[in-house]
């Protein structure tokens, strides 16, 4: 009886056991059967693409940048094709050193080609080719090619790159384009341009090249290509091709440009001339400039090392981040703002016994002895400091700042370029938020240096042509702009950037014209500051010279420019616009310590509007020079491929750190035991 109990019970364990080997072996197979499904059913797609994708590699197609030409269709920056021998240090077989050592027994490599190519290493990642030489020319790449199987990890790419036919003409207009950094690239994989830019290895830095970066560089088009399991390209399964960048016409005309640049010869400084009915910038100069062509491969060290250590810094911009005291350039818009306002009339005058009084300061006139009875025409004309004190004192800081506000004075223009400075229109507010404290309280003199376009006041030259622009076009603002028109890459459409004027200044007719006709008399009356300059001219110019401080000269001292540094001389200034009854070019233009503006910066305008006017080229000899003792007198306040080329063919049949400011002049004191102070000069006004 016990015998059998013991048998039942090892059936029953033995089935107990069959039954959960059996449930194992079911949730087994379940999980097998579920992982099939999710493999096979739920994540098909994307296994399927990851699969294809071992065996099909998408390749970007780089788009041809956009070209830059002038008003006339003239080349500014165009691309070619060349042969670039490039390394990928992660793949390499021997040490860098050694690679390069053996790489220059075959191929010439300089010493300025290493030092590029390494730091241009440090910028990219260690699985990215990096050029260690460009343009390679045929017999190196034949060279190469026969060792190519001793360097794994080097490759010979045909690449497209950027040229500026012009080299330095117009470089702070053009500006370049350089290989994307990898702060650049960071801030690209956070645009919605991301994809856009898979395998584009350069971007603009400066100029035009960076701020219409969008339009020129295009589309980036792919390959969808079959490969080895090599990673060997067998054939192409399709191809999406990229769209080439729009072409930028800009309203610079290269041979005024041309001529400008020649004009200054070694002279630093900045001139832009503008069509004032349209904005049009005809000419955008800035001495010294720079081959941008030194950055398209990286440049080497010993080159940068040069441009920034420059003492004549030529990287800076100066039409659009230099800031100078405008000096006499001022005297029109002052006089402007008082028949305006109601301060003066034409034939108001003032007596200028060659200096001015206020709160027992003394301001010098621009002559010893002064010029006698003065009325607003003849202040322009021969540049009469005293008859601009007294006006300034009785418009007041605030009036006059509210005045030039609109003309552009400390306002960006809004030029298609980045990093323009605002400039500084002084008034109270801006004192008191500049300076604290008691050293933020407007004061007279102030408002007396000021009013002769010293002071406070600094102006980009951009603001200055704007100005003038506004002026000659009777109050007619157009925003000021080097880019014409952009032609669209894909459907050749053309569209002009500037269609349309920004606003008018409320100005009456009748005082534009009285304004006018004094800077005409600058350059045709006798006694006008920028009549030598302009004789014999064949056309009608409206001007004003301009002088300005760059130190305070201490008081009861004379300025004389033979005892100081070069750097430390006045600024030379002029402002023009031609012909005077119907202006066609207006221009504004500043010589860095060059001294007086009739005998250093008119010469440079005479040249630019004979050319412009009338097609003439200044001779060999500069016969535009004024004589320094027939100059104005100022006496200063003190204080490709084939198809490349064909398509480039077809366009041009179609298409037709910051300058040093001038200080704020010091009134000079009167000194203790003088006699009383002399009253200031009296306006006289005709009944």
């Amino acid at each position: 009886m016990m015998e059998v109990k013991d048998t039942e019970r090892e059936l029953q364990q033995f089935r107990t056991r069959i039954t959960v080997l059996g449930a194992m072996v079911f949730i087994c197979f379940g999980l097998l059967l579920a992982r099939f499904i999710w493999l096979q059913v739920v994540k098909y797609k994307d296994f399927a693409v990851k699969a294809e994708e071992n065996r099909i590699a998408i390749v970007p197609i780089v788009p041809n940048r956009g070209l830059i030409l002038d008003r006339n269709g003239v080349v500014l920056a165009r691309n070619y094709s060349a042969f670039t021998l490039e390394i990928t240090p992660s793949k390499l077989s021997m040490t860098l050193d050694e690679t390069i050592d053996e790489l220059s027994k075959l191929v010439e490599i300089e010493v300025k080609d290493r030092k590029r190519f390494k730091k241009l290493l440090e910028e990219s990642k260690g699985f990215e080719s990096v050029p260690l030489r460009t343009r390679l020319n045929d017999e190196e790449v034949a060279r190469f090619s026969a060792q190519r199987f001793r360097f794994p990890g080097v490759e010979v790419q045909a690449r497209l790159f950027r040229q500026y036919p012009l080299g330095e003409t117009a470089s702070h207009v053009i500006g370049y384009i350089g290989r994307v950094s990898r702060a650049e690239a960071k801030a690209i994989e956070e645009t919605d341009d991301a994809a856009n830019y898979k395998g584009s290895e350069h971007i603009g830095k400066e100029g035009l090249e960076k701020s219409y970066e969008k339009q020129l560089h295009g589309t980036t088009g792919y390959e969808e290509v079959e490969v080895s399991a090599g990673g060997r390209a067998i054939r192409t399964l399709s191809r999406t091709p990229a769209v080439a960048g729009s072409n930028l016409i800009l309203s610079i005309d290269i041979e005024l440009q041309k001529v400008v640049e020649e004009a200054f010869g070694e002279r630093r400084g900045a001139l832009v001339a503008i069509e004032p009915e349209t904005g049009d910038i005809l000419a955008y100069v800035s001495r010294p400039g720079y081959d941008p062509n030194l950055f398209v491969d990286g440049i080497d060290a010993q080159s940068w090392n040069e441009l920034n250590t420059s003492l004549d810094r030529p990287m800076v911009n100066r039409p659009l981040s230099g800031t100078y005291a405008p000096g006499s350039t001022f005297k029109p818009f002052m006089a402007l703002a008082a028949l305006e306002l109601g301060k003066r009339r034409p034939g108001d005058t003032t007596y200028d016994p060659g200096f001015y009084y206020l709160g027992g300061h003394k301001f010098n006139d621009d002559v010893v002895g002064g010029h006698g009875t003065v009325d607003m025409h003849k202040s322009i004309v021969v540049s009469c400091n005293t008859y601009y004190y007294a006006l300034g004192h009785d418009m007041g800081i605030d009036a006059i700042s509210g005045f030039m506000k609109p003309f552009g004075f400390g306002q960006q223009t809004g030029i298609d370029l980045e990093n323009e400075k605002t400039g500084v229109l002084p008034s109270q507010e801006w004192k008191r938020k500049r300076f604290k404290g008691a050293a933020g309280r407007w004061v007279g003199g102030d408002t007396i240096s000021v009013s002769n376009g010293s002071g406070y006041n600094a102006y980009t030259p951009l603001q200055i042509a704007h100005a003038v622009a506004n002026l000659a076009n009777n109050g007619v603002v157009m925003k000021p702009h080097l880019v014409k028109i952009v032609e669209d890459g894909a459907t050749r459409a053309r569209k002009l950037t500037v269609p349309k004027e920004s606003y008018r200044i409320p100005l009456k007719q009748e005082n534009i014209d009285t304004i006018k006709s004094a800077m005409v008399g600058v350059t045709t009356e006798a006694g006008g500051t920028g009549v030598r300059a302009f004789a014999g001219a064949g056309y009608t110019v409206g001007g004003k010279t301009g002088t300005a401080q760059v130190i305070t000269i201490r008081s009861g001292e004379k300025y004389n420019a033979a005892r100081l540094a070069e750097r430390l001389r006045d600024n030379a200034l002029f402002t023009a616009f031609a012909p005077a009854d119907k202006p066609r070019i207006v221009l504004a233009l500043v010589v860095e310590n060059a001294g007086k503006g009739g005998a250093e910066a008119a010469p440079i305008a005479r040249k630019a509007l004979d050319y412009y006017l009338l097609g003439k080229r200044p001779a060999e000899k500069d016969s535009t020079k004024v004589p320094k003792e027939d100059a104005e007198m100022v006496v200063p306040v003190e204080g490709q491929t084939l198809e490349e080329q064909a398509a480039l063919a077809e366009f041009e049949r179609r298409a037709p750190s910051q300058p040093p400011q001038s200080p704020q002049p010091q009134p000079q004191q009167q000194p203790a035991g003088a006699a009383p102070a002399a009253p200031v000069p009296p306006v006289r006004k005709k009944p």
